[in-house]
């Protein structure tokens, strides 16, 4: 029997489930986990934007005196700081507007990391890169980057394949409101999550059941 692996994002989850997510071998959630005790309080890992602004207002507010970071056990930065690198020059041309989405502060990260005695993980820019053809199929359109949320569910899927021990293990996503900044490609995403769904690679915390498969998210 393998684990239960919980994937949150910030978005609204099924009245209840509280309990269930709680219950989880292992969550992971996202920046400020805004949903936090209406989505549960067990915390494992805490998957971060380590570019741009997000980045900045975490590391110089608040952040990392939030409950789900002081519980957790590791931080995952999303953003591959090479990958993020070789970005800038093209985001120049195509999205003036963006001038410090590329900053990196993943160095702050992990010297925060360092401080509390968590781990720390950089996410690597193949992820990306895998989800990017991934969303292809589905006609994302012209788009940024995917979201946290995708790369992080990447993730957890390559690693759970490339470990045989861990192939019984249940991918449960909810939170997953599929909307926000228009430089992610939800509706893209949202659709290549359902399919993962159908072909039985994830399972959404169903309203009801609170564990059962469900076609989307």
């Amino acid at each position: 029997m393998g684990q239960r692996i919980m994937i949150v994002g910030n978005g609204d989850v099924p009245e209840g489930a509280a309990a269930s997510i709680d219950a989880a071998d292992r969550v992971i959630r996202f920046n400020g986990s805004r949903n936090f005790g209406a989505a549960g309080h067990r915390t494992d890992v805490v998957a971060v934007c380590n570019t741009g602004r997000p980045a900045k207002a975490m590391l110089s507010g608040s952040w990392g005196d939030s409950a789900a970071v002081q519980g957790c056990s590791e931080i995952w930065s999303v953003r591959d700081p090479q990958k993020f690198a070789d970005m800038r020059g093209p985001l120049r041309v195509s999205h003036p507007e963006l001038d410090d989405f590329c900053d990196d502060y993943t160095e702050g990260f992990a010297e925060f990391a360092e401080r509390a005695g968590k781990g720390h993980r950089v996410v690597s820019r193949l992820v990306h890169d895998a989800v990017d053809a991934a969303l292809v199929p589905f006609d994302p359109g012209r788009y940024v980057v995917p979201s946290s949320g995708m790369i992080v569910v990447a993730q957890v899927l390559a690693d759970v394949l490339a470990d045989p021990e861990r192939r019984q293990d249940q991918i449960i996503v909810t939170g997953f409101s599929h909307e926000g900044w228009d430089g992610h490609p939800f509706d893209a995403e949202r659709r290549l999550i359902a399919s993962h769904i159908a072909s039985g690679k994830l399972t959404r915390l169903d309203p009801d059941t609170h564990s059962s498969p469900s076609q989307g998210v």
